[in-house]
């Protein structure tokens, strides 16, 4: 600890108590400014997307990339010859698509990434890191994509230029330097590729350490631990075809028409065929009430288009809305259940697969006796609803044949989080909703490669096959020793374990726990480097010495001397598909992050590899 604080001793890590520096003329901030920009109280919104949509929609498309590159990048995005959308992981048709198969949000993320505003090496001559990070994350952000690999000296108050060549010199250089390949630390954003992805954490086990926080670690890590335990895999078990099939959909800890947009389709096609959606959240959010689908192509009389547009007219989605207590869904899903097994007991033969029970599940007479001892009392302060709400919801799931239960991070935060979604799959293990058509688990994934690079490798605690299966394809012997995740990684920079941060893509100040500490971990680094599209504010909260390594969007062509090159994804439910950018990059020093990858491999491993 003494080390790390000699080391940056150009640091004033106590001003103002909060994780900032002293940068030359000025002190850094690790906090965003708060910013008053006339926030309103109103009516809660009853329904989502519709004409609101349209019109943001249209607003910052149409500011940022102007009318054609609008209607060019927006009629290609999630195309199976396009782009995969940089926003959510929702899943793509696998059959015929719309026209235009993106949402709002989808149409921000293309926007903010085919932006015409560029950050060139004159605008970090006029700003000082200083005086950039007393702007907010919003003003950031706008000022458009950088268009030059920068660097940040030591003690030094400006980025400046810096070639390829050097930056890789210099990663190389204290890469190379350090005691152990585990002071080392490598993060991944899920916006990485598959590709990316996965010669990423071949040059990171060549190098010799498993340190590989990704932003899994902070969102849906508690699924993959519950689904690896309850059924061996830690993905979900449906595709999107699923949801035509079913009749019952649950959704938890999840509110749609913010975070996954594109999910209201499904759920309103689910709606028109039958099914019914079983809601529980504290707040009954305009996403799971009622859509107006905002894409004429889902209404088979056209003239019901304008309507329902103009009139808000949308399909109603919750049939059952349960308003729970924050984190009141495991003691609903024990009620649900505690009903089921007296219903049973009542009726038996008429509630329980008895026959998946015996053939696919182990524990069933410990959970059964478990449920049956616990009390209602507890089940219903718990949870925050009535004892006839919770068994209204096991009614409507008892009734059900085929059933997909929903949930993302408002489950997933939570500190017993792995609890709940395993009581998520033990509702379904009771009447075998699982493994077959029209039922199954959904955890619904936020970053839009996030499964994808877990999948290819990019795990801090990796499985002694997928090791072998690497040494056995490239000769040489992974580590075998766990890595650091997030929080682990923010600690070991914090008290010098950690000398070097490089980040594949993200914002990981900004993302983690704890900014202010986070803030001075990532000061007491020797090196910091990010690979980036846009400006933010983990690149003004450095180590010693930083570098910005600008990278192609995922809308841009990445042309190689092998030709233009595509790039694979992993949606939720597991699928692959190609991903092809189609504008001209914005600056001609930009590289795919493919490039930049296998570059700092060269770079760092030499002839070792």
């Amino acid at each position: 600890m003494a080390e790390a604080e000699r080391r940056n001793s150009h640091e004033d890590l106590t001003a103002a108590n909060n994780g900032s520096g002293k940068n030359g003329n000025g002190l850094i901030n690790a906090e965003t400014p708060e910013e008053f920009t006339g926030l309103r109280v109103t009516e809660p919104e009853h329904f989502a997307a519709g004409l609101p949509a349209i019109i943001s929609t249209m607003k910052h498309t149409l500011g940022e990339m102007g009318v054609i590159r609008t209607l060019r990048t927006l009629k290609t995005m999630n195309q199976k010859d396009g782009f995969d959308c940089q926003s959510c992981a929702w899943a793509d048709p696998d059959g015929d698509r719309h026209l235009f198969e993106f949402c709002e949000n989808g149409a921000k993320a293309v926007a903010d990434e085919a932006t015409t505003k560029q950050v060139t090496p004159e605008f970090f001559k006029q700003y000082s890191v200083a005086e950039l990070s007393h702007k907010s994350d919003f003003w950031l952000g706008k000022q458009g994509r950088i268009t030059n690999p920068m660097y940040l000296r030591k003690g030094a108050t400006h980025y400046e230029p810096i070639s390829w060549e050097n930056a890789f010199t210099i990663l190389a250089k204290e890469l190379n330097s350090l005691d152990t390949p585990d002071e080392a630390i490598f993060y991944t954003s899920g916006r990485a590729s598959n590709e990316a992805a996965y010669l990423y954490q071949l040059f990171i086990r060549q190098f010799g350490t498993n340190n590989l926080p990704d932003c899994s670690n902070m969102c849906h890590e508690s699924s993959g631990t519950a689904l690896t335990e309850a059924i061996g895999n830690g993905k979900g078990t449906v595709t999107l075809e699923d949801f035509n099939k079913c009749d019952l959909i649950i959704i938890l800890g999840q509110n749609p028409g913010t975070n996954h947009p594109r999910m209201l389709t499904s759920l309103e096609q689910a709606k028109h065929n039958g099914a019914k959606i079983l809601t529980m959240n504290p707040l009954p959010e305009a996403g799971l009430l009622s859509v107006v689908n905002p894409n004429p192509q889902e209404y088979k009389n056209p003239l019901k288009f304008p309507i329902a547009i103009l009139g808000n007219k949308g399909t109603p989605l919750s049939d059952l809305h349960l308003p729970i207590r924050i984190n009141g869904d495991m003691a609903v899903l024990k009620g649900m259940m505690k009903f089921m097994f007296e219903t049973e007991a009542a009726n038996p033969g008429t509630v329980l697969d008895k026959s998946f029970i015996e053939r696919d599940t182990a524990g069933y007479e410990e959970f059964r006796v478990n449920l049956e001892n616990a009390n209602w009392v507890d089940i219903i302060e718990q949870s925050g609803v009535s004892r006839e709400l919770i068994e209204q919801a096991a009614v409507l799931y008892m009734k059900s044949e085929r059933v997909i239960t929903c949930w993302a991070m408002g489950l997933t935060q939570h500190k017993n989080a792995v609890g709940t979604i395993q009581e998520i799959a033990n509702l379904h293990f009771l009447r075998g909703n699982i493994g077959r058509e029209g039922a199954g688990l959904c955890p619904v994934r936020g970053h839009s490669n996030v499964q994808g690079d877990r999948t290819v490798g990019i795990f801090e605690r990796p499985r002694e096959e997928f090791l072998k299966a690497l040494d056995n394809e490239f000769n040489f012997t992974a580590p075998r020793k766990h890595g650091y995740d997030t929080v682990e990684a923010i600690k070991a920079m914090y008290v010098g374990r950690g000398k070097v941060f490089f980040a594949l893509g993200g914002n990981f100040l900004s993302a983690t726990p704890d900014t202010e500490y986070t803030g001075k971990a990532l000061q007491r680094c020797k090196l910091t480097a990010q690979v980036i599209t846009k400006l933010n504010r983990t690149a003004l909260i450095t180590g010693e010495e930083s570098l910005i390594l600008p990278c192609l969007g995922r809308s841009e062509k990445d042309l190689q001397i092998g030709g233009e090159q595509f790039v694979s994804c992993e949606n939720s439910m597991g699928v692959v598909q190609q991903s092809k950018g189609i504008l001209e990059p914005t600056s001609k020093h930009l590289q795919s992050e493919p490039w930049i990858v296998a570059q700092l491999a060269k770079a760092v491993l030499g002839g070792k590899s």
